[in-house]
């Protein structure tokens, strides 16, 4: 559960606060004892891409289903209007 902090003790305490924050708490805003936001620590985004060495990675730990291989395989220099 997230510790609760008031608008007061922001103001007045903004440092201790922010300290807890960089340090991983999360905490709940209040204005008149009702939450009103959720202060949480900052995560960078991660980019869309990976470098190759990763997708290896991935690959050789959470290889593709057999039965998937099998389907592309049986598809493989199709057009999609030669399905018809």
């Amino acid at each position: 559960m997230a510790r609760t902090v008031s608008v007061r003790q922001l103001r007045n305490e903004t440092a201790e606060v922010m300290a807890a924050v960089q340090a991983g708490e999360r905490l709940q805003l209040t204005v008149n004892r009702t939450p009103v936001a959720d202060i949480v620590p900052h995560v960078p985004e991660r980019g869309p891409w990976v470098s190759s060495d990763e997708v290896r990675r991935i690959l050789v730990e959470a290889p593709a289903d057999q039965g998937l291989l099998e389907d592309l395989a049986g598809v493989r220099g199709q057009l999609v209007d030669d399905w018809e």
